[in-house]
């Protein structure tokens, strides 16, 4: 009988491979029924990883994941991969916040906000300077809906 795990994320599948390739390869010489006991055991310890290590994360998580993923996605293109120059912060800025950005009027809007973000002034703006904007505009937006809801 052969156990072939089904849907398996690429890290479990590599994880799963080796150590089904290593474990499995010393017992097949030995016993067949032996190779296939290690198998189902390794598939139920796998299953147990996915239980413990992959359960969906909260809402709170998945939105610090997702600032950190932007980030990423727009820093380092062009020197320090741990960085947005200006042109990566506008590249995110049309990309992420294109509403944002398009109700300004302003030509200079992008480099009045490097010029505000980039608090160690060296013409980049690091994570913790990105996470300033990203709480600034939320504590604007969230300002704006109580301010909705009360009427006002």
């Amino acid at each position: 009988m052969k156990i072939l795990p089904v849907g398996l994320t690429p890290w479990e599948d590599t994880l799963w491979l080796m150590v089904k390739t290593h474990c499995v390869s010393c017992w097949l010489q030995e016993e067949d029924k032996l190779a296939e006991d290690l198998q189902k055991y390794l598939w139920c310890f796998l299953s147990s990883l996915q239980i413990s290590l992959f359960t969906m994360p909260t809402q709170l998580e998945s939105a610090m994941d997702t600032l950190i993923t932007v980030f990423h996605n727009y820093s380092g293109k062009e020197g320090d991969q741990f960085k947005l120059n200006k042109g990566e912060l506008k590249q995110l800025l049309s990309s992420e916040l294109s509403d944002f950005l398009s109700s300004q009027k302003d030509p200079k809007l992008v480099d009045k906000i490097m010029k505000d973000l980039d608090s160690n002034q060296d013409n980049e703006v690091d994570f913790n300077e990105y996470v300033v904007l990203v709480a600034a505009l939320t504590v604007a937006c969230n300002n704006f809906f109580e301010q909705r809801k009360k009427g006002k």
